[in-house]
Parts: structure tokens; sequence; C-alpha cells
């Protein structure tokens, strides 16, 4: 596996080396020591001449062993895109009918500015700290704390990720099924509840493909996963054109899903919703108890930022300035992308949105045998991305824990068995994905986003002082930071405790 898809996916280097085949895509060979990046390149940026191995640090310039980039500014691209999209997308209509066009455009543009000044500030820091990895500037840093804060933030940013793709499998697998086997009764099919298949598809691909010591092939899914979604956003377009508005739509939803557990937000029990021509005007501003996880789901959807120092690294002819011009262009194209899917999706249901797009489709159009092929895609992506997302939860805990001792079966096997546990009681118990993406999102998202990034700048640039205006902009940066995770957690917890008390009258 390339260096990108590991920082991706939050692996790191001084991992444990033995958990990978010399033999696969998967594979990958790192220094023994800590590396930082190192450029034979004298080109007009001189902050990329930083990066020296730390046992060559009293060494000059020419006795150290450069390490140019392969990857071409064009693919460079596209691994920061892939690294960017994901099943945030699903979301961002929920978003935009809780918040109103105007309101969400606005939210939207200066989460992805802020993203972006945020992978500003991490390349400098990287340049100054003289490493690669987040969780090794997090431990320049700020010592054991910086280190376990970072690694932390990337291991629950990978089981939200791994969650939101399974609540697509429980969302999704059951209407597949029922389409590809022309089921109309479904009452009291076990095969159709979104919880047993959520169960199933672990125990039967997920959990034995996880298992492997050697993922080769998996590496693919990634970017199967960036072509599914450019898929979905052309059928979600096409689609605001064919469904009319206003159109009475009944529910075959909570027949379709016999599970309290699989009830998607946004429909009352046994109760169908009309699209009134009323309910079809747009909204520009609106606030309601569910606009507080329009934030929380965007910075989801913009979390890249351990991918950004492995794609700097491989960049052929790199810099700085190089790196920001293949940030700017992604997270460009990304921004078009979710503002489309968000527009056309919001523009097709208004109000009635759900807090996974795609399952709103159901509801209104039965089996159409291009949503049926949207939701194979995704669901092959999605079930096969998950053994990816484990791998580097499983050895973040194994080297935190066990880093002294060597391979074990048994271990290894105990480890993935309890994340993937873990996630399914997640998948199972939680009401919601729009639950996983606020949380997630409001947390480790605002973590990787605003509050490392800014902290590690602040701490180990030392060639700027505390009065100058990029470090009073850091400090900001992260003080804007601390106010949107803690804000947007209260209200979170605040709207749960609601919804609790509101549920058990």
């Amino acid at each position: 596996m390339k260096k990108a898809e590991m920082g991706r996916l939050g692996i790191s280097p001084d991992e444990d080396s033995s958990s990978f085949s010399s033999n696969s895509d998967f594979s990958f060979s790192y220094p023994a020591k800590q590396a930082a990046l190192k450029s034979h390149y004298a080109d007009v940026d001189p902050e990329n001449q930083n990066f020296l191995l730390e046992s060559n640090l009293g060494k000059k310039k020419y006795e150290t062993d450069f390490h140019p980039g392969t990857t071409s500014f064009g693919m460079s691209v596209f691994n920061l895109s892939n690294a960017i999209v994901g099943s945030g997308i699903l979301g961002l209509s929920y978003a935009m009918a809780n918040t109103g066009i105007a309101l969400f455009i606005i939210l939207l543009t200066f989460v992805s500015i802020f993203s972006l000044y945020s992978v500003h500030l991490l390349l400098k820091t990287a340049n100054e700290g003289g490493s690669l990895l987040y969780e090794q500037l997090g431990y320049k840093a700020f010592g054991l704390v910086g280190k376990l804060a970072a690694s932390g933030s990337i291991t629950m940013q990978n089981i939200g990720a791994m969650s939101s793709y399974l609540f697509i499998v429980k969302y999704e697998l059951p209407l597949v099924i029922q389409a590809l086997m022309n089921i109309e009764d479904t009452t009291g099919s076990w095969y159709l509840n979104g919880d047993y298949l959520v169960l199933l598809v672990s125990l039967v691909l997920i959990l034995p493909l996880s298992l492997l010591r050697n993922l080769g092939y998996l590496g693919y899914t990634s970017g199967l996963s960036l072509l599914c979604m450019m898929f979905f956003l052309i059928v979600v377009i096409c689609k605001k054109f064919q469904i009319p508005c206003p159109v009475e739509v009944a529910l075959i939803i909570n027949e379709t899903i016999n599970s309290t557990f699989t009830q998607p937000a946004g429909f009352a029990h046994g109760v169908a919703f009309n699209m009134t021509e009323e309910s079809c005007r747009p909204r520009y501003f609106i606030f309601n108890s569910q606009t507080v996880y329009a934030v929380p789901i965007l910075t989801f959807s913009f979390v890249c930022h351990p991918a950004i120092l492995p794609i700097y690294e491989e960049l052929k002819g790199r810099s700085r300035r190089r790196m920001m011009s293949v940030s700017k262009i992604s997270f460009f194209a990304m921004f078009l992308m979710y503002l489309l899917a968000a527009l056309f999706g919001y523009l097709t249901f208004y109000e009635h949105v759900e807090s996974e797009l795609l399952h709103t489709y159901s509801a209104v159009m039965g089996t159409d045998i291009l949503l049926l092929i949207v939701r194979l895609a995704v669901l092959m992506a999605v079930t096969l991305t998950v053994p990816v997302v484990i791998f580097p939860i499983r050895s973040s805990m194994t080297h935190l824990l066990c880093s002294a001792k060597g391979f074990s079966w048994w271990r290894h096997s105990l480890v993935t068995v309890s994340i993937l546990a873990f996630t399914n009681l997640l998948v199972i118990f939680v009401p919601t994905i729009r639950d996983i993406f606020g949380f997630i999102g409001a947390s480790a998202a605002a973590m990787l986003i605003f509050i490392l990034p800014s902290a590690f700048y602040v701490k180990l640039v030392k060639k700027e002082p505390m009065k100058s205006v990029q470090k009073i902009g850091a400090v900001l940066f992260l003080l804007s930071g601390i106010v949107v995770m803690t804000g947007s957690m209260a209200l979170i917890v605040l709207d749960w405790v609601h919804n609790a008390h509101e549920g058990g009258h």
C-alpha cells in the first residue's frame, strides 16, 4: 500500500512492520529511524529542506540520504480528493435541510477554508518539527500526551468512518435484497432486518478479511469509493428532474425493515409524508434543533489531515507551495462535489430528507434500477473498505499496549473481534447515522482540523515570535476550534437528552 493511503488511514510507520507481507500492494518499507522528509530539490521554498533524519542532524546536507517524491501532481490531487470524500457526503442534504441553502453554503465555505488553513499550518509545522508523522509531531510538541491526542483522534475518526460504512449496510442492504428477490410482504423476514444483516455481513465477509495479515487488493477500494461517490452525485442530479414535487409518498420503509432500531430518522412510525406545495419551496435560513448537526457533519466530511503529510512525502518536485496547490485544487473539487450533492438532494425532498440521502429515495421511487446499481456499488465499496479501516485501529492499539511483544495470532484475532464487535454495537444501538456524523465530527474531526494543527504550530514553529501575525492567527484558530468542539458537543448532548426525555413520555 502506498504511504499516502497509509496516512489517510492513520497508520504510522513506527508500527509493527511484521503485520505486512512483502509481496503485497499493502506492504511498505519504512526506515527504522523516525524519518522526516528530505528533498534534493533546491527550489524557491527553502523550508522543504528542513526535513533531515534525526540521526543525521549533525551532518551536512550533502551527507544525508535524500528521498525524492515519485507521485505526479495530478495523482496527488486524486489521492487527496480520495482522502477527503467519504460517507459524509450522504449526510450533506440532511444538513442543508436543517440550515437552509444560504446558511449551508456559508458554513461549507468556512469549513473548507478553515480545513485548507489547517493544512497550511500542518505543512509548516512538519517542516519545522522535522517529521511527517502526525503522532510524532504530537510527541515532539507535547510529549506522550500529544502523541496520545493525535493517535486517539485518528482512531476515533476511523471508528466513526467504519460505523458510517456499516450504517450504510444496515440501511441499504435490506432494500437491495427486497428488490432483487422481488419481495412485497416483508413482515417477520429476518433477512430484511438491518441489524441482523449488519451482524451477518460482519461475520461472513468483514471479519475473515480483517483477520488477514495481508490485505492486498483491498487497497484499491479507496479509488472505487471515490468513483462510487461520483456516480452517486450524477444519479442525485438526474433524479431531481425525475421526481415531481409535490407528491404523496406512502411509507413503505416501516414494513420493509422490521426493526425499531433501523427505523430511519425523519419518518414517523407508520405515517406517510406529503410533499405539499408549501413544503416544495426552498428555504435559505433555517434554525431548529437539528441545525446543531450541520457543522459536525461538514467537519466530518472534510477530514483528510492524516493523509496530508504522506501525500506530501510522495509528491514529485516536492515543496510546500506545490503541496498547497494540490490541496487547493482538491478542496475546491470536493467543495463543488459536496455543494452539488447537498443542493440537488435537498431540492428533491426538501424538509423530508433523511440523515442518509440514498434511503430517502426508497419511499418515493420504490425499486428503481439505477438506484439499485448505485446501492450495490456503494455497498460493495463500503464493505471492502471496513477491513482497511480496522487495520490502523488494530495497529495503533497493539502498538500502544504490546509494542515490545512480537506478533501473536490470538492477540491479533482478539483485538480485531473486539473492534468489530464494538462498532456493531454502535451501529445497532445508535438510532441514526446522523448521530455518528455529529459526535465524531464534533470531537475527532474538530481535533484533527482545528485544534491539533494549530497547537502543534504554536509549539514547534520557533522562528516566528508569539506576537507575529502567523502565531496570533494560529492561536485564534485554536480557540475557535475549542469553541466549535465544546459548543457542538454540548448542543448535541442536549438534543439527545431532549429526545430521550420526549421518548420516555
